[in-house]
């Protein structure tokens, strides 16, 4: 491949975040071979976070990543930054125990002041907002489940508030819905902005990052690790961080295939105008619906009212496959009326079997980190701080279980599981909407 296909198939994928973000930071590809202390395999928020904390803390850090900085997940998401797992604390300690769990739920739940902590310190322009997660039920069916939900929070100190019919539809600006609650502690970001602002932070402290860089394979020779670039370059590491997530392929055997690489869809309108787009977010708080297949929304800096929510498998090939998105955002506000669509773009998530973020120490220097289960921004950026904590101090606390590489069985039917998947849990909540 020629260096301008090679250029081409890097670029970033046409989105709103592409066409809004600062200009990013130049990380040309590595032309040299080089040796470092660490090397981090993929520049999303896991890389990036882990790169940053090791090197502000005094270790030379290399980032090597296939395309540019953000390409993925990191770059192409929904912008809410939202401290929660899938599973509510009560559940995690059910699992793992309390002297486990709680050590990961008061991870999980600085992480969103993590991520706009590392903001504000490093100047990021990103445009933050930071008012708050609301969780939406259709049904009064599902209102019980989502009071548990705060509640669980709210013991352990999290601002939360129940919210009726009429006090949702006062802050979404919709009626669709039954009640909710909000979580005080999330917000919103750019979140392209903000992968390129954490370049930039691990950058001052020296991190070298290099794009279209990818890496074919890493080999362990005399106690370090070597790995070989597609463009025939070497890095020599002590450690190595495979932070690829849900863009994973076989550079260690097996990893690809721990986790469903999902398809989220994500459409923008134009920037909303008039007493009617007035109505919808006022307060710019983040939603996420509480359905099995939820969607999500927010407003942009420039008053664009985004939905997302699962798509296909398959990348998108046209409008069309955007519909469904563009009929729920119709219903849920009507007072719009015609609406008109400047962007649609989607982007993978790695989903795993137990929705948990997985850890893996396969060999002596390596880490292996994936798993964001649609919750990446905040859960990637402390998952990243704790790996790099854990590198170098190894006997200090680390809040994430670590497990072996358990690759799904006939995982190369992922395409049949995700699909049969969406069409129950549609058809579940057409039944028993939450």
């Amino acid at each position: 491949m020629s260096e301008a296909q090679l250029s081409a198939a890097s670029a970033l994928p046409p989105s709103l975040w592409a066409a809004t973000a600062p200009p990013a930071p130049p990380t040309p590809a590595l032309a040299e071979s080089l040796t470092t202390d660490v090397l981090v395999i993929g520049a999303g928020y896991t890389g990036l976070s882990t790169a940053l904390h090791l090197a502000s803390n005094g270790v030379n850090v290399c980032v090597l990543e296939a395309n540019e900085p953000g390409w993925g997940a990191s770059g192409r998401n929904g912008g809410q930054v939202n401290p929660t797992l899938k599973h509510d604390p009560d559940t995690l300690v059910r699992q793992l125990g309390a002297d486990r769990a709680e050590p990961l739920i008061d991870a999980i739940s600085r992480s969103a002041d993590l991520v706009f902590g590392l903001i504000d310190r490093y100047d990021i322009r990103c445009q933050p907002v930071r008012s708050g997660w609301l969780q939406a039920s259709y049904s009064s069916r599902g209102l019980p489940a989502l009071e548990a939900r705060a509640r669980q929070w709210e013991r352990r100190g999290v601002p939360v508030a129940m919210l009726d019919a009429g006090q949702l539809a006062a802050r979404m600006g919709s009626t669709a819905f039954a009640g909710g609650w909000l979580d005080g502690r999330a917000g919103g970001i750019q979140p392209l902005a903000y992968a390129r602002g954490l370049v930039r932070a691990a950058q001052s402290h020296g991190v070298r990052v290099f794009g279209d860089s990818a890496v074919k394979s890493i080999t362990p020779q005399r106690g370090h690790w070597l790995a070989q670039t597609t463009g025939g370059r070497q890095v020599d590491a002590e450690r190595v961080v495979i932070a690829t997530n849900g863009y994973s392929g076989p550079l260690w055997p097996g990893v690809a295939r721990t986790v469903l690489a999902a398809n989220s869809f994500i459409v923008a309108t134009q920037p909303l105008t008039g007493a009617a787009a007035a109505t919808i977010l006022p307060g710019g708080e983040t939603v996420s619906t509480a359905q099995r297949l939820l969607l999500y929304l927010r407003r942009d800096a420039e008053g664009r009212l985004l939905i997302g929510g699962r798509g296909h498998f398959a990348d998108p090939r046209g409008p069309q496959d955007f519909a469904h998105l563009e009929r729920s955002l119709a219903l849920l506000f009507p007072q719009l009326g015609p609406i008109d669509y400047q962007y649609r773009w989607a982007g993978r998530i790695a989903i795993t079997r137990d929705f948990m973020p997985h850890v893996h120490e396969p060999a002596p220097g390596v880490t292996v980190a994936l798993g964001c289960n649609g919750r990446g921004i905040a859960l990637c950026t402390s998952l990243g701080a704790a790996i790099a904590r854990r590198l170098r101090r190894p006997e200090a606390e680390f809040p994430f279980p670590i497990s072996p590489i358990r690759p799904i069985p006939l995982h190369q039917l992922q395409h049949f599981y995700i699909a049969a998947g969406v069409t129950w849990y549609s058809l579940l909540d057409r039944l028993h909407p939450a």
